[in-house]
């Protein structure tokens, strides 16, 4: 396979160190669980931001004025073959941390499944239907299984 080259860009404080490497694996995980059609050398990036920022470019983008967990801005079609800049994905530190603690869950885990999601996107997934909304959640689930990740939406079948 060509080599995916993983940019992990910091622009607020407060991150653990140890998330670059989270936000790698969990590309990767995504990556090899998708199988999409990888023709050549590719990359995206990783924004490690804050809500302020976050807020900015959901309102410039998605014409919402609020934070939101997860971005991502695809670069290529959804489904074609990977190769070149992919896009980019951005967190939001603040309200992963709040919606961790809100889910009970750690934030570690709730900011791989969040980029796997992000990752997801950037190659063509989406929920903006019910079916394709399963799709995803199958797959992301299954994933995550491959990381050590409970499933992130076994609550909500509940």
């Amino acid at each position: 396979m060509p080599p995916l080259e993983i940019a992990v860009i910091r622009n607020a404080d407060g991150w653990p160190d140890d998330f670059d490497a989270l936000a790698e694996r969990a590309v990767l995980a995504a990556l090899a669980g998708a199988k999409p059609k990888v023709t050549g050398a590719a990359e995206v990036s990783i924004l490690l931001t804050d809500d302020a920022e976050q807020r900015e470019l959901n309102s410039q983008w998605r014409g919402k004025d609020s934070s939101t967990n997860v971005l991502s801005f695809p670069q290529i079609e959804p489904f074609e073959p990977v190769i070149g800049l992919l896009g980019d994905i951005t967190l939001a530190r603040e309200t992963l941390e709040r919606e961790a603690a809100e889910l009970d869950k750690s934030l570690q885990d709730h900011f791989t499944h969040l980029v796997v999601h992000g990752f997801l996107h950037i190659l063509g997934y989406d929920h903006l239907d019910e079916d394709e909304a399963l799709e995803m959640e199958r797959l992301e689930t299954h994933i995550l299984a491959g990381l050590g990740i409970a499933d992130p939406y076994a609550d909500e079948a509940s």
